[in-house]
């Protein structure tokens, strides 16, 4: 039996330059992954299937989950590549705004790739990952990276502190369309898309700090809108001192950096006593 991590992944921020021709919005944002996420398993088989367990397993099926979808374009690509039964773990939200179905399908490429030995070259897994979602090539290294494009274009960012990260999500379920709708972007000008130098943090908290509130989530507002409860999930981490709180993604969670995962722990444990029915969570940020 093969395991892997599927990372949630924070965007720590996230600018929409504008409404692309293709429909697809025209990106410019900065992800880190957390060292929790789904559990991913795979038994080596001839047949194809899945399995769901966990936390949050009631409320997904397993109709188009991106585990088969990934599976089933990889076994395109290599046809003589050999599945098996994946068991997904089910411990982020749904429809929460940490990339979970994109970062369970990524680890089931890598696991494919781990149980089929220089078969799947990491070109492949590359372009695959880019048919599953726009974030899903990023899932795949689950690397601190700038995500342009739509995207799907990544470049790894060097010198990414290890902090804390508390994330709080209220039990609500934001559609990633339904947030891009509401935002109602304008079409891109031809200046949207212009490269940016990438960050340079030097393994300083303070340096990720500045340059996060530096920039925005411009899906925030929006998604406010259709889940006013944002504003407070906001409000309860910002009572705890931390360098920056932000929604992730287009929603409902929200997160909080810390210093330390110490911290971050700490102030997980006092938010569970006061909102036992939220689903909140702490670790490290930018760990490998």
């Amino acid at each position: 039996m093969l395991h892997e991590t599927a990372r949630a992944k924070l965007n720590l921020t996230l600018e929409v330059k504008g409404r692309r021709p293709d429909r697809y919005h025209e990106l410019r944002s900065l992800v880190a992954f957390t060292d929790f996420g789904d559990g991913v398993e795979l038994e080596p088989a001839p047949e194809l299937s899945l399995e769901i367990d966990g936390l949050f397993a009631p409320a997904l099926g397993t109709h188009e989950n991106l585990i088969l979808t990934a599976a089933e374009a990889a076994k395109a690509i290599c046809p003589d590549l050999t599945l098996g039964r994946f068991r997904l773990i089910k411990e982020l939200p749904i429809a929460s705004g940490l990339g979970g179905g994109s970062a369970d399908g990524a680890a089931a490429l890598r696991l494919l790739a781990r149980a089929n030995q220089g078969k799947l070259r990491p070109d492949a897994l590359t372009e695959i990952a880019g048919k599953l979602g726009s974030d899903a090539t990023a899932c795949l290294a689950s690397k601190p990276a700038l995500m342009t494009g739509r995207g799907e274009v990544v470049s790894e960012v060097a010198g990414f502190p290890i902090c804390g990260v508390l994330l709080a999500n209220p039990g609500v379920g934001l559609a990633t369309a339904k947030v891009y709708a509401a935002l109602d972007a304008k079409p891109c000008r031809d200046d949207d898309n212009r490269a940016e130098a990438l960050p340079q943090f030097e393994d300083s908290f303070e340096r990720l700090v500045d340059y996060a509130r530096a920039r925005t989530n411009d899906l925030e507002a929006p998604a406010m809108k259709l889940a006013p409860i944002i504003g407070e999930v906001l409000a309860s981490l910002s009572d705890f001192g931390p360098g920056l709180t932000r929604l992730s993604g287009s929603g409902a969670t929200c997160f909080a950096l810390f210093d330390s995962p110490q911290e971050a722990a700490s102030a997980a444990h006092a938010l569970s006593r006061r909102q036992p029915n939220w689903w909140v969570k702490a670790g490290s940020l930018g760990s490998t």
